[in-house]
């Protein structure tokens, strides 16, 4: 069987290189988006300075104003916590051009407003495929890390992240294949007279070495050895020292990319998958978007008071409203909270105020807790700021993998060609027939 696992894995690995090399890269660099993203747009990111001490202006105020001066757009997402010398940034969306009956093309999605002045920033395209600009290269990275910008065909704008779901899976299938590959080879050992064998046994047994010192040289790697050596090293002692880490990015990534196709239809089999509004409802067309009755200011009094009859501490950290499903969502966490480890929200009918639903991370049944944990699995946020480094330097491992693995098909696919030409251009040797009936040692 050895020699099938072999040939899977090469195979696998080779057809998912590319992917995984991508990912991993842009993996390791989007751990810090928020602060690169910071570095590389002050002008958007950063406030004036305020010696006075003016006092912010609401943010529903300025969301106000926003849709104001840009008609053609409307506000989806408001946060309500105001960091001193920080813009505040509000995600906007297209409303309907009542002459065309579809959607305006504002050429931007997110607007940044110094909460003292009031003044508008600027306005960027988050997500944009091109042009590529300091503005967009961080959410061009993020975007790219889960979709690879793939175009929306036949009415469907998932095709890249069905690509890259179907990779993790042949990924998490690989880490156990690779790890097999790892482990010493087992040979016949001829039984003899007095050693006891019956069977097959452990080449240890020719050796005199135990299981373990023949698998130990699997976990080293040996630096003055050559470049293919290094490089062979290099890809099967780095995978087995990082192999637990491995696995969960690429399940996690799998869970993920094809959750609602694949991942939670399966989670169901095994235990109950509480319902919300995103999954019980379906999106309405891209053209017309569900309209709210209720407003900012409603949605959001209405959750405070809810929040504060279940005895939450946490305030009120952002609204948004999405058009596709006329739902608002409202976030409660403190201030200083990690931006993606926001864990309370409530939810409500943006047509008619109805409270439908409620998230909150690590509560529900086990299936619940296990789905809630795939995204601070894979982005390393489950371990705070330690998590963020060691899943940003796992990026560069399976970047480094997927090229040594490449590496080292290459070399051994031109030691077999070389075989190959060696053996056409040397003629066969030429044969003597035995003389019948001779007794003398044959000599060719």
């Amino acid at each position: 069987m050895r020699p099938f696992w072999t040939f899977l894995h090469r195979w696998v690995g080779l057809s998912t290189a590319v992917f995984l090399f991508l990912t991993g890269v842009t993996g390791a660099v989007i751990s810090w988006d928020h602060e690169l993203d910071a570095w590389l747009n002050p002008h958007l990111t950063a406030a004036q300075p305020n010696p006075e001490g003016l006092p912010s202006i609401s943010t529903l105020e300025l969301a106000r104003q926003i849709e104001q001066r840009h008609p053609m757009v409307t506000v989806r997402f408001i946060p309500l916590h105001v960091e001193p010398g920080r813009s505040v940034a509000f995600g906007v969306a297209p409303r309907v051009n009542p002459a065309t009956q579809k959607l305006h093309e504002p050429g931007f999605n997110q607007v940044f407003v110094d909460p003292v002045s009031g003044q508008e920033l600027g306005q960027r395209q988050w997500g944009a495929v091109w042009p590529i600009s300091r503005e967009t290269f961080v959410s061009f990275l993020y975007k790219f890390h889960h979709t690879l910008h793939l175009p929306e065909m036949w009415g469907i704008d998932r095709w890249g992240t069905w690509l890259l779901g179907g990779v993790a899976i042949l990924w998490t299938l690989d880490c156990f294949v690779g790890a097999y590959l790892t482990l010493p080879v087992r040979r016949k050992v001829k039984p003899q007279p007095g050693n006891g064998l019956v069977g097959d046994e452990v080449v240890a047994l020719k050796t005199g070495k135990g299981w373990w010192q023949l698998w130990a040289p699997a976990w080293k790697i040996r630096s003055r050895a050559g470049a293919y050596k290094l490089n062979f090293d290099m890809h099967r002692a780095v995978s087995l020292w990082t192999w637990g880490l491995l696995f969960i990015v690429a399940f996690t990534a799998f869970s993920l990319n094809l959750n609602r196709e694949i991942f939670r239809p399966l989670l169901t089999t095994f235990s109950q998958v509480s319902p919300n509004p995103f999954t019980q409802r379906k999106p309405a067309p891209k053209h017309q978007p569900i309209l709210p009755v209720l407003d900012y200011a409603q949605a959001l009094a209405q959750a405070t008071a809810d929040a504060q009859a279940k005895g939450w501490p946490e305030p009120p950290g952002s609204v948004f409203y999405s058009q596709s499903l006329g739902i608002y969502g409202i976030d409660f966490f403190q201030p200083d909270t990690t931006p993606g480890s926001v864990n309370k929200r409530l939810y409500y009918d943006g047509r008619d105020g109805r409270f439908v639903g409620e998230r909150l991370l690590w509560t529900g049944s086990v299936a619940d807790i296990f789905l809630q944990a795939q995204f601070p699995l894979h982005s390393g946020r489950i371990l705070g700021l330690p998590g963020r480094i060691l899943i940003s330097l796992l990026g560069v491992v399976v970047a480094m993998l997927s090229v040594t693995g490449v590496y080292i098909w290459w070399k051994k696919r031109r030691a077999r060609w070389a075989v190959v030409r060696r053996s056409a251009a040397t003629p066969e040797p030429r044969q003597t027939s035995r003389p019948a009936g001779s007794d003398d040692i044959w000599v060719k």
